[in-house]
């Protein structure tokens, strides 16, 4: 065995992501000192992931990745999007001077920078294709198994890879497997395997992370993506990127304890386990709207979040003002009212976390009213972030309303908004210190007198 095949054999052992990607041609003049950061990387690296949190330029990060891998592989690159993400990314290219174009079907591909859907992967030929974006690239764990495998298989031998979204969930690392497996570094149970104990202390039986592997992870992490909260996390300026404060006010109503009691009871003790949780939301569904309502009829815009299409239906009626996206919607009406409201043109807005809170702009709103919470603390976060985000003027009010019952709900959105907390800031951290690594040259005087133990070698060495 060479020194050279020696070297490999034990780089391979660390099985962090190999460079395969090109050396940029000049960044559009536009990029900011952390977009270029970003930039750098992911074209040099060829596949990684841009864990940046809302505002910080994901949308001209992954235009102008696509732009220049267009120009290198002298194929189209493509940006699959959320609903109604598809036209604004095309408005963001505008502006920075990148052509991009939406598209819904594949005899609509021309050259350059193509934007689509994730609804439209089907009318689409992902070998087109020497580039895939896949913006807000989180939401793929909102869509069943299935689909999700079907996206991971159908760029699975696509040259150049960007997954972008905000920090990934902190309860769930296995979004990070999610995200090293579709670019190709590592599968996800091969990482938990590596890094994580299963917990079968708790009754998810979460994967939680031992200890004393914890800084080999997030090198491992760092080794395939950018982390980061702001523009100081990567070397920028935070200048204009402080953002308003943001406060939430919980309102209660009361549940009635003595509706649905079990036999040999006097009073109910809800539980919050999958089944019952829709029921005890059953039971206060009326005082429930109607306080939301109350909280919502105002002359300015409001965004109203519903857990089910019974509240959005009530309160779609109750609202002044308002237009109601549905999942049963068709994707050209969901795309047209989500657009609408972010244009002004209606004051309200009813929907779902899983149906709109992942990827639109509506910093012209900056009133929310939680009409019901789930244990979702990533669809909250997302929800929240929608208004709450660069280029809010205003500080953000967001109106909760739950049950007595429900306080655990909220008590748990709070211990996994602490914890996304720590996972943001070791995130960070293990991004800096990969920065301060690959500035490291180390000068190369003269081979290494090797000792090669007898199982390595081979006849002739």
């Amino acid at each position: 065995m060479s020194l050279h095949e020696y070297r490999a054999f034990i780089a391979s052992r660390g099985r962090n992501a190999i460079r395969q990607g090109f050396d940029p041609r000049p960044i559009n003049a536009a990029a900011k000192a952390h977009q270029e950061a970003v930039l750098d990387f992911a074209l040099s690296i060829g596949k990684s992931a841009a864990f940046l949190d809302t505002g910080l330029g994901k949308s001209f990060i992954e235009l102008e990745y696509a732009r220049q891998c267009a120009e290198e592989t002298g194929k189209p690159s493509l940006i699959m999007t959320p609903l109604a993400v598809a036209g604004q990314m095309v408005r963001e290219g505008q502006k920075f001077g990148i052509d991009a174009r939406q598209i819904r079907e594949q005899s609509e591909v021309g050259a350059g920078v193509m934007v689509a859907n994730y609804e439209r992967l089907a009318k689409l030929d992902p070998s087109a294709f020497g580039a895939v974006v896949l913006d807000e690239s989180s939401i793929l764990k909102s869509y069943a198994g299935k689909t999700r495998s079907i996206i991971q298989e159908a760029f699975r031998d696509t040259p150049y890879k960007l997954a972008a979204t905000a920090t990934p969930s902190p309860n769930d690392h296995t979004e990070l497997g999610n995200h090293a497996e579709f670019l190709g570094v590592m599968r996800q149970q091969e990482m938990l395997s590596k890094w994580f104990i299963n917990d079968t202390s708790t009754a998810s039986q979460e994967w939680r992370l031992k200890g004393h592997a914890a800084e080999d992870f997030w090198s491992f992490v760092a080794s395939w993506s950018r982390c980061a909260t702001l523009p100081s996390d990567l070397g920028g300026d935070d200048t204009g990127y402080v953002l308003p404060d943001v406060v939430p006010q919980i309102h209660e109503v009361q549940a009635d304890r003595m509706e649905n009691v079990g036999q040999g009871m006097l009073f109910r003790i809800p539980e919050m386990s999958a089944t019952s949780f829709h029921e005890e939301k059953r039971l206060t569904l009326k005082e429930r709207c109607d306080l939301a309502a109350q909280l919502a009829n105002h002359d300015k815009p409001v965004t109203i979040w519903c857990e089910t299409n019974e509240e959005s239906a009530i309160l779609a009626k109750m609202v002044e003002g308002a237009i109601e996206v549905r999942g049963d919607l068709d994707p050209e009406e969901k795309e047209r009212r989500l657009l609408g409201f972010a244009n002004g043109d209606y004051r309200a807005i009813v929907t779902k976390p899983k149906l709109a809170g992942f990827g639109v702009n509506w910093q012209h709103c900056a009133h929310a009213v939680f009409a019901s919470i789930s244990f979702s603390y990533e669809q909250h976060y997302q929800a929240v972030r929608r208004s709450h985000r660069f280029g809010q003027s205003e500080t953000v009010k967001n109106d909760i309303v739950i049950a007595d019952t429900e306080a655990v709900i909220w008590n748990v959105i709070n211990e996994k908004s602490a914890k996304h907390d720590e996972m943001k800031r070791r995130m960070a951290d293990a991004m800096k210190s990969a920065q301060m690594q690959a500035g490291v040259r180390v000068k190369y005087d003269r081979p290494l007198d090797l000792a090669f133990p007898n199982w390595l070698k081979t006849e002739g060495n």
